[in-house]
């Protein structure tokens, strides 16, 4: 969820295997790993927190997210079935 909105639903094993909605990415990004040794990439967001109470237009998420469009600020994203029950509200409908 982001700013009280679903970004991405699946099961637990599908979203942290293959995590779809740029939010997602940057959360699992986050998540400490039990070996000091490894060093794993983190998505560091860029911007300001939207406020809950007046919510940026379209995706909550597009003043911070790196793929966005033009249609993000416009529309608000409808939950998409990507497969296997994989469900994500994004305009990217490809891979990233």
């Amino acid at each position: 969820m982001y700013l009280g909105k679903i970004v991405e639903l699946a099961d637990k094993k599908s979203l942290y295997k293959n995590p779809l909605h740029p939010y997602t990415k940057a959360l699992l990004s986050a998540v400490p790993v039990p070996d000091p040794a490894y060093r794993k990439k983190r998505i560091i967001l860029s911007g300001d927190i939207p406020s809950p109470i007046d919510p940026p237009s379209g995706c909550p998420f597009h003043p911070r997210c790196r793929y966005s469009m033009d249609i993000c600020d416009k529309m608000i994203p409808t939950l998409d079935d990507r497969g296997d029950g994989h469900y994500v509200a994004c305009h990217l409908k490809t891979g990233f």
